[in-house]
């Protein structure tokens, strides 16, 4: 359920937010939300990690886990070879 609010910020601020909104074809108000959203979840989970990832980041994850002893070249010359059969 969505609630006004009003905020009352720097006259340029709320400018360069509009602009910023308007470039990225998302609403202020919707910029701001995902904005406190993240803190909010950075507070709850704080004690997990000290690597700060962001929402958009989060939001592409796949789920897949990838081991940490993953050789990447490896794997990578193993596909080729397969592609190039």
């Amino acid at each position: 359920m969505d609630t006004k609010l009003t905020l009352k910020l720097d006259k340029f601020v709320i400018e360069q937010a509009k602009e910023y909104a308007s470039l990225h074809k998302r609403s202020l108000s919707r910029i701001i939300e995902s904005y406190l959203k993240t803190l909010i979840n950075r507070d709850k989970n704080e004690d997990e990690s000290d690597i700060e990832i962001s929402p958009f980041v989060k939001s592409i994850s796949t789920g897949v886990k990838i081991p940490a002893d993953l050789d990447y070249k490896s794997e990578m010359l193993k596909h080729l070879e397969d592609k190039h059969k």
